[in-house]
């Protein structure tokens, strides 16, 4: 599945298009090197994403077309998760 998807279909991202704005400006490795939108993700590929002023590492553990917001959740696992500050 394309990166862009994946983020929205678990929601880590609301939007598909904000989900490629993201990737594209580099703010997503997937197994530590930079992807695009475009980007093939499998399942226990390892993703790091840049959201503003927080850095989250996951897990993917699930891939599907298509989700409903309760089981979003189940599509991931939070690996590590810190803010970033800016001082």
């Amino acid at each position: 599945m394309r990166l862009d998807k994946y983020l929205k279909v678990s929601r880590l991202i609301k939007r598909r298009t904000m989900a490629k704005e993201v990737a594209d400006q580099g703010r997503v490795k997937v197994n530590g090197q930079k992807a695009k939108a475009g980007t093939e993700v499998k399942l226990g590929d390892e993703l790091d994403v840049l959201f503003g002023q927080k850095h989250v590492s996951l897990r993917i553990d699930r891939i599907e077309e298509k989700a409903k917001k309760e089981d979003a959740a189940t599509f991931y696992t939070i690996l590590k998760e810190e803010r970033i500050n800016n001082d």
